[in-house]
């Protein structure tokens, strides 16, 4: 069996808490870092490991273990001088990946350059994808996986009740890839072709948004 990556969350604001609670709820192992000790205090009980720390020191990264972790997340944008110190010294005790939440691509270039292996950009990727799913009518939500490929929720739509998938026909006809249906809180990942599909359902497709205008 495949060991679980390990993952270190440095700064609990709202990003960081939401990723490392997240991931905890998700069964993974998560230490979560924060210099504010009433922030610690709170989200003690939510994660892993909660430790109120100076994460730009590398003997306290040492001392937290920081380098038996699998991937860091650096939380905190809003200082880049500390992201960098955080982001390098991750690096050179061992860290594998370091991803580093940003404000801009200034300072996601900067941070690149001193080792992040991947730059998240929060607020500029959520605004994407509200226009995105603004601009899909009829999908529920949308995620960019590479250019023209998208991982969709959709509605099953009125006039597809009672209807089974294999008489839709929507990969030969829309180029939609169904990989699961969701009927309230239960997500199946076996399609059964012959199944009548049912109002309230949801399906998650892969496909290329710009060829579904036809289906609205």
């Amino acid at each position: 069996m495949s060991k679980k990556q390990t993952y270190a969350v440095l700064g609990m604001g709202r990003y960081g808490s939401a990723v490392a609670k997240e991931l905890t709820d998700d069964g993974a192992e998560v230490l979560a870092i924060d210099k504010d000790e009433n922030v610690v205090n709170a989200f003690a009980s939510q994660v892993s490991v909660c430790k109120c720390a100076d994460v730009t020191d590398i003997e306290t990264l040492r001392q937290l273990g920081i380098s038996n972790v699998d991937v860091v997340i650096v939380a905190f944008a809003s200082h880049l001088e500390a992201s960098v110190m955080a982001i390098m010294l991750c690096k050179e005790v061992g860290v594998k990946t370091v991803i580093a939440k940003c404000d801009n691509e200034m300072h996601g270039k900067i941070l690149s350059r001193v080792g992040a292996d991947k730059i998240i950009f929060p607020e500029y990727e959520s605004g994407v994808r509200l226009a995105k799913n603004l601009l899909s009518s009829g999908f529920m939500d949308l995620i960019e996986l590479a250019k023209d490929v998208a991982m969709l929720e959709l509605e099953v739509r009125p006039d597809w009740v009672g209807k089974t998938i294999k008489e839709l026909n929507l990969r030969k006809r829309f180029s939609v890839n169904i990989v699961a249906l969701c009927e309230e809180k239960s997500v199946s990942i076996n399609i059964d072709p012959d199944m009548e599909l049912k109002a309230g359902m949801r399906m998650i497709v892969i496909a290329n948004p710009s060829k579904l205008g036809k289906m609205s």
